[in-house]
């Protein structure tokens, strides 16, 4: 009996063993769920060692706010997908593993796959602590029946994107939707040659920055923009599809979402208007994993990355979210889907002017404070300057 009894606790104790590790992921995919999902039971099924857990931890700044309460608790996921501008603020706090001695197993013609600016956004202090996977840029929607019926043809630099906005406008319906969002505010920023950051410090009174605000308060006086802060995001898509506006910047990303609602008109897609340059800064999101996390569960992790960037995984990706794939040996396997629509080429027309968005710690609180500034000056009337001069002080008094 006890001969069984041994055998039988031995038994117990070799699955228990082989378990596979679990690896919890928070993720922000809320519209993508489903594929996220998708993509983690593959994973779980090509192999024994581990299995990945994937959860929806709400949008990118909600799940900002719920990852802080659980560090200050001691919890918290294996692996995070963290906003770009989060993610600086995450190494900086000294809360993400190092990865570099995984990164060391990549081979060479793996790293030099990657677009440059995204892959190098991942390393802080010469170490390795993000990983590329949901690649965005900024693209500027547009209503195609309505240009072409006035005539006006997608604009190539912000003067004309001016005049296009104004010329579409009518009694009903404005030319253009001008969020508070920091993200689209650096393009307009970086094409005048500018910047928000310089070096280590906010820069939102510089003359470029000055200048990009004041066209959007120009605009708005003017009826050719209807502004809007994140909190009216969603009405913000609800005016361009009903085609009270007819032209937004947002995501790429964001054309699943768009698409299935603008059925009342054909969607134009262009890339975002030059001026000294055509420079746009990339979006999205750094794979991270937490410092607390075991040897095993970093392998895991890592590896579940590996997977997920694999030519035909992005392939398929891309296809389904329209993020845009940060490795160039995929552009080949989407070359029936760019056929379908040439709309869908134009984010990736971009990639080659991509450039980081600023990667200071202090950055992911000060792009509040600008986002109020474009808010107050041009929904509350306050002049561009005073209000990013506000802006600026609250900046340097956050540091």
């Amino acid at each position: 009996m006890n001969v069984k009894l041994l055998a039988v606790a031995l038994a117990m104790a070799g699955t228990a063993l082989a378990a596979p590790t679990k690896i919890t992921f928070w993720h922000s995919m809320e519209s993508s769920k489903d594929d996220v999902k998708a993509l983690a039971d593959a994973f779980n099924r090509s192999q024994d060692d581990y299995e990945i857990v994937p959860q929806v931890a709400g949008n990118y700044r909600e799940a900002e706010t719920k990852l802080i309460s659980a560090l200050r608790a001691n919890s918290g996921p294996v692996m995070f997908q963290a906003e770009l501008s989060f993610f600086t603020k995450l190494a900086a706090d000294g809360v993400l593993a190092d990865l570099s001695s995984l990164e060391k197993t990549l081979p060479e013609a793996t790293v030099k796959d990657f677009y440059p600016a995204v892959w190098e956004y991942g390393e802080v202090g010469g170490r390795r602590y993000g990983l590329p996977w949901n690649t965005s840029t900024p693209v500027l929607y547009y209503n195609a029946n309505v240009f072409k019926a006035k005539g006006v043809k997608p604009p190539k630099t912000y003067a004309e994107f001016e005049a296009a906005a104004k010329k579409v406008s009518n009694r009903g319906s404005k030319g253009f939707i001008a969020m508070a969002d920091s993200w689209q505010f650096e393009q307009m920023v970086l094409a005048r040659g500018g910047n928000v950051v310089k070096g280590n410090q906010p820069n939102f009174d510089s003359p470029e920055v000055v200048d990009a605000l004041e066209m959007l308060v120009r605009m708005s006086k003017n009826g050719s923009a209807n502004p809007r802060n994140l909190g009216e995001a969603q009405f913000a898509i609800l005016d361009f599809v009903r085609t009270k506006n007819f032209m937004a910047v947002a995501s790429i990303a964001n054309w699943p979402d768009i698409l299935p609602y603008s059925v009342a008109f054909e969607l134009g897609v262009a890339p975002m208007p030059c001026a000294k340059t055509c420079q746009v800064p990339f979006g999205g999101a750094e794979l991270v994993v937490l410092k607390n996390a075991s040897a095993k569960e970093q392998a895991g992790a890592f590896a579940f990355w590996k997977f997920l960037v694999e030519p035909k995984n992005l392939a398929d990706w891309v296809q389904k979210t329209y993020y845009v794939s940060p490795r160039r040996s995929v552009l080949p396997l989407l070359k029936d889907f760019y056929a379908q629509n040439p709309y869908r080429k134009t984010a990736f027309e971009q990639l080659d002017q991509a450039v980081s968005r600023p990667r200071v710690p202090g950055y992911a609180t000060w792009r509040a404070y600008l986002e109020e500034a474009i808010e107050r000056a041009t929904k509350g009337g306050v002049p561009a300057r005073a209000a990013l001069q506000e802006a600026q002080r609250r900046a340097l008094a956050a540091r």
